[in-house]
């Protein structure tokens, strides 16, 4: 299934190649991808960030993924529709902004993650025939090609549309970070008003998390160790408790907070819930530290040694701990309708395409914040 003929696109693009790992993107011009699926949409990419799970993969921790190199890296991305397939099953139309996330490209529709429905346990799922969660579909940018390019074909039943107040850049960085700490925001299963801790506060995740966690009405404390991160995470000025983590230890916290509660039970201090998002033990050790009893860790991280968990702590004290990865399509867009009710908006550091490897290096600063391919930025800024 072709691309349709139009005099308005290119006969080639630009895109970023990963090579080899451990190794810088390489700037190519290559044909534009083609239409393949009646579900298909063809983009013209806007803009495309760049995520820790990006680092992840180019040092190669992530096999079998990418399959093959060279490799188009960048599973969260935006970008306005070009063009559509003859017998389009899409209710996208040229000129339409999209968001995109990773998953989930061409799913199967059959297995058993496609086949579940929403219910009482799982609200937010899609309906039978489309699950994020299909084994078999591929991921932008992880297993499949992804956002680190001019134009993308993406699957039409994986975006989400673009609200009128929010541009293509701030929507970008959204569709994998925005989209995983919300998720995991609603899997904490907290009434307004109770206490949320969001581990590594300044961070990519975190400081979105800080403020979808306020606007959802719950009581945040923001965690993290270094300056830059903490400061970003104090100017949002979201009315969270900003802890650094390396001047206060969790039981000072906890005893903080149970006499701001008026409590005096160890077990009935402290927060409902957790969210882990940096790789380190200690952030993990320091996040269960503040749960009250009965309290639950989110898990999101994935370091690559795992982490220790107490078995003190989940059998004496009833911690749980789940993970969380992404979310439905339902929730994408739920995510993004919400951040444009709220003004939910990364701390953003852009770069143009030809300066892909410049990103990476300021990345590896870990100053927080959001870096982001604006494909309308000229290549010599």
């Amino acid at each position: 299934m072709a691309n349709p003929a139009s005099p308005n696109l290119p006969q080639l693009m630009k895109a970023q190649f990963l090579d080899a790992f451990n190794a810088p993107y390489a700037l190519r011009s290559v044909p534009l991808p083609t239409l393949a699926s009646p579900y298909d949409l063809l983009i013209k990419v806007d803009a495309a960030s760049y995520c820790h799970t990006d680092a992840v993969l180019a040092a190669g921790q992530m096999l079998p993924n990418p399959p093959s190199l060279p490799h188009i890296c960048c599973h969260e991305f935006a970008g306005t529709v070009v063009a559509l397939p003859e017998a389009s099953s899409s209710p996208f139309r040229t000129g339409d902004r999209v968001g995109v996330p990773g998953r989930s490209f061409h799913p199967c529709g059959i297995c058993f993650e496609c086949a579940a429905e929403p219910s009482l346990e799982e609200p937010d799922a899609d309906l039978p025939g489309y699950s994020a969660y299909c084994p078999h579909s591929q991921n932008n940018g992880i297993s499949g090609p992804g956002g680190f390019r001019e134009y993308a074909v993406v699957d039409s039943r994986q975006v989400a549309p673009i609200p009128n107040s929010m541009s293509t850049v701030d929507t970008a960085v959204l569709m994998c970070a925005g989209v995983t700490v919300y998720n995991a925001l609603k899997r904490c299963s907290l009434k307004p008003g109770q206490r949320v801790a969001i581990m590594g506060c300044g961070g990519g995740l975190g400081h979105l998390g800080l403020q979808f966690a306020v606007n959802m009405g719950l009581t945040v404390v923001g965690v993290d160790n270094a300056d830059v991160p903490l400061q970003l995470a104090r100017d949002l000025a979201t009315g969270a408790r900003i802890v650094d983590a390396r001047k206060e230890d969790a039981s000072d916290v906890v005893a903080q907070l149970g006499a701001k509660d008026g409590k005096q039970d160890r077990g009935d201090m402290g927060v409902e819930a957790v969210i882990i998002l940096p790789e380190s033990q200690k952030a993990f050790d320091y996040g269960i530290a503040l749960l009250k009893n009965h309290g639950k860790g989110v898990v999101v991280s994935f370091p690559e040694k795992g982490f220790h968990l107490s078995a003190r702590d989940i059998v004496f004290r009833d911690i749980s701990i789940v993970g969380s990865l992404v979310g439905s399509n339902k929730t994408l867009r739920e995510m993004l309708q919400f951040a444009g009710e709220h003004n939910v908006r990364a701390r953003i550091k852009a770069f143009p395409l030809a300066r892909l490897n410049d990103l990476v290096a300021e990345y590896h600063k870990g100053e927080g914040g959001k870096l982001v391919i604006d494909m309308a930025l000229p290549s010599g800024d």
